[in-house]
């Protein structure tokens, strides 16, 4: 089935895909049915609508998915929406492992993209964390004291880089973790980069 709003791009991804096809395929007509535009994005279907991401397909290797780009937002009645880590604030997954599932759920995926495309409609926004609310660990605060131009390296980066390394120096239990944690990132975050660069 091949229609107007296709992508040649996601006719290529969908060609390749071997564990998820048939799911994808049948997300795809579903998301389809909602008169998205179809785009190829990060490597997966991405369906937009007015340009603004609405919805991708995407798997793994448990489960493929939809992602909500702005699933925080949706009402969620049925309660189906994942936040896949704590980390990820916008958007959210509807999981599948079959296509029954999916063929099943089609009246229920179709309420909840058009809910998102209104959500884009009235131009909802999420409230991200601002990283105010991110606690700075003690080990990093005193690298910060003892190294001024560390403490101003680190407030040039991106705020989600600021958080990334946040994150990453808070988790373990340890001081001592923290700490060689912070040691081993001192020169990056001096060159301005972010954890994952």
């Amino acid at each position: 089935m091949t229609n107007s709003r296709t992508n040649p791009k996601v006719d290529e991804f969908l060609s390749k895909a071997k564990k998820w096809k048939e799911k994808y395929e049948k997300l795809r007509n579903i998301v389809l049915d909602c008169e998205l535009t179809e785009e190829f994005k990060w490597m997966h279907p991405c369906y937009t609508f007015e340009r603004k991401n609405i919805v991708l397909i995407h798997g793994f290797k448990e489960y493929c998915a939809l992602l909500f780009h702005k699933g925080a937002l949706l009402q969620d009645p049925h309660g189906i929406l994942i936040q896949q880590t704590e980390n990820v604030q916008a958007a959210r997954q509807i999981r599948f492992t079959n296509v029954r599932e999916i063929a099943a759920m089609e009246t229920i995926l179709k309420d909840y993209i058009y809910e998102a495309i209104e959500v884009e409609k009235a131009g909802l926004k999420v409230n991200f964390k601002k990283n105010t609310e991110f606690i700075i660990p003690e080990e990093l605060q005193n690298k910060f004291d003892e190294i001024p131009a560390l403490k101003t390296a680190f407030e040039a980066l991106t705020p989600g880089r600021q958080r990334a390394y946040i994150l990453y120096f808070s988790e373990p239990k340890q001081s001592k973790t923290r700490e060689s944690r912070v040691e081993k990132c001192i020169q990056q975050i001096l060159n301005g980069k972010g954890l994952n660069d």
